[in-house]
């Protein structure tokens, strides 16, 4: 994948915080998963091109199933989430990003934004066992650029029944993307998985809260495509 072409198929979009990205060293980046994590994949080429290092991945497993997929996601560091293989690449000096929310926050979250975690700590315990501190992650308008009909009875009920993410995905809209990086969480030996998950749910939340207009709207982040501000309280 070309770096510079990835980012000319979305002019405008902006990160602001990238100086909260280490330089060197390991780090936990936790996100807000849209429909389609469009702006994650703008996020690694940024970080890629400004910071000149890699990112690894934590992916679905479901999509280490496709046929020919499987050698082009460890081409990009893309793993399927184990801890023992987290804690492995975060001891080694990488950046790892992950959403806790996963593909149910992806098909089943909405316009007005809610974080589909659930109890999952298993991102913390990996904090923990690796000792990096945890950078929370939004997207403004993610959500406008792209939509899911999940939220209609009958594609819930095939996941929850079959584990089978049929719910279509439609839009490709052109909206503005903003990524916010959050302060840094850092490693504390006496704070345990669940405190830690709450925390970063908690700083991913008030991202949302702080810049991104609730309900979203399609035509409103078509708009902001031609002007300078944000949401910001």
């Amino acid at each position: 994948m070309c770096l510079s072409c990835t980012l000319s198929c979305a002019p405008g979009y902006e990160i602001h915080g990238m100086e909260k990205i280490p330089d060197k060293g390991p780090a936990l980046i936790v996100y807000y998963h849209g429909a389609i994590p469009i702006d994650y994949y703008y996020f690694l080429a940024k970080v890629i091109l400004q910071k000149g290092r890699p990112c690894h991945s934590v992916a679905d497993h479901l999509l280490f199933k496709i046929p020919g997929f499987k050698l082009l996601l460890e081409v990009f560091s893309v793993i399927h989430g184990p801890q023992e293989e987290c804690v492995r690449a975060l001891r080694s000096g990488h950046l790892l990003g992950i959403s806790p929310g996963g593909v149910r926050e992806a098909l089943f979250s909405d316009e007005t934004y809610p974080l589909l975690w659930g109890k999952r700590r298993g991102f913390a315990q990996v904090a923990i066992d690796s000792q990096v501190p945890i950078i929370p992650m939004f997207t403004q308008n993610v959500r406008e650029g792209f939509r899911s009909l999940g939220t209609l009875r009958f594609f819930r009920w095939l996941y929850e029944r079959f584990r089978l993410p049929a719910a279509p995905v439609y839009g490709g809209f052109p909206v503005k993307f903003r990524t916010f990086l959050g302060d840094p969480i850092p490693y504390e030996p006496n704070v345990n998985a669940a405190e830690l998950a709450h925390k970063v749910q908690q700083a991913v939340q008030a991202l949302i809260d702080q810049h991104q207009q609730i309900p979203g709207n399609i035509l409103r982040a078509l708009l902001e495509r031609f002007h300078s501000q944000h949401k910001e309280h």
